[in-house]
């Protein structure tokens, strides 16, 4: 245990937040740049194409649009700091920071829950497949996590939507009731309107996840101190899962890590097949609307939580293993 002024992790803990900010300041360049060179005029959008051209001009005036590209960009990056992401010109005139939040509310605990059975799903099938090595159970693992690499999600939920939803009717094709009570709202329903969706993304990751597992712990198998523990009564399946799953963390947190980035990505599109109300659908209005606040925001926010991640991900890295701060800090 190393105390809050320990210098290794002062010195890898600041190393991580400025290449955190570097990131962040380079990706917001490139959504920006991107973002606005995208042809078509987004005054002209929001008006038709009936307006005149001296309303399509005022409305130009209204959005910025007439401010060289730079002053934009300095613009929004201050609007930023101060937690300022503008006005939505397809809601008229909602605050893009409000209709983010609503529809995150959506977006990350689909994300969340398909995280969680991932996660259970495919330590138990990966420590089976290793406990049970060369054996059925280890073949039947990986022949279902074969299968599963090779389904695409959306193909996957749109199957779960026609036997769940439509012929056995145990779960709502689609839609969300919200997390307040009322109107057919609470914790409950929200969590069964986004059940279907978190298994038809969490499945296919599983199946990576579990592979990965299941070759780390043959590595962990071979260790000294796994024999010791078999030679003092484990079985090979409690040995795997009392010291075995804590060793093989660090390939397993780095995949856990990007695949949650995976799966908030997923989750734009089968938010979409769902038709739940959360950030995948925002975006694809606002880029139909060319409201581009909304999309450049909305990229930005999903940028931000992936760096945020990986920083997550490389603390705790540091976290189970002190010698990569160590490294880190020579």
């Amino acid at each position: 245990m190393f105390t809050p002024y320990d210098p290794p992790r002062m010195v890898y803990l600041s190393k991580r937040l400025a290449l955190l900010l570097t990131t962040l300041l380079a990706a917001s360049a490139l959504i920006f740049v991107a973002l606005d060179w995208l042809p078509g005029n987004a005054a002209q959008l929001t008006l038709g194409p009936d307006a005149s051209p001296e309303a399509v001009l005022a409305l130009e005036r209204q959005m910025g649009l007439d401010q060289p590209r730079w002053v934009r960009y300095g613009q929004w990056l201050t609007g930023l700091a101060r937690g300022d992401m503008g006005m939505s010109s397809a809601y008229d005139g909602t605050p893009v920071a409000d209709l983010l939040l609503e529809r995150l509310a959506v977006t990350l605990p689909l994300a969340a829950l398909a995280m969680t059975l991932t996660v259970v799903l495919a330590l138990a099938a990966g420590w089976w497949a290793a406990s049970q090595h060369g054996r059925w159970g280890d073949q039947l693992v990986m022949a279902v996590t074969q299968l599963g690499l090779a389904v695409p999600s959306f193909w996957l939920g749109m199957l779960l939507v026609l036997l769940f939803a439509v012929k056995w009717q145990w779960l709502a094709a689609g839609g969300f009731p919200g997390w307040h009570s009322g109107l057919g709202g609470g914790v409950v329903p929200g969590l069964k309107a986004l059940l279907l969706p978190a298994v038809s993304l969490a499945l296919v990751q599983a199946a990576i996840l579990a592979r990965i597992a299941r070759s780390a712990l043959l590595d962990v198998a071979q260790e000294d101190f796994m024999r010791s523990a078999r030679a003092k009564g484990l079985s090979r399946r409690a040995a795997l899962w009392r010291h075995g799953l804590r060793h093989a963390a660090i390939p397993l947190l780095t995949l856990g890590g990007l695949q949650f980035t995976n799966l908030l990505a997923g989750a734009i599109v089968i938010e979409n097949v769902f038709t739940l109300p959360g950030l995948g659908q925002l975006l694809a209005k606002a880029i139909a609307n060319r409201d581009l606040v909304v999309v450049r925001n909305g990229v930005m926010l999903l940028t931000a939580t992936v760096l945020v991640l990986n920083l997550v991900v490389d603390l705790l890295h540091g976290w189970i293993d002190p010698r990569l701060r160590t490294r880190t800090a020579s």
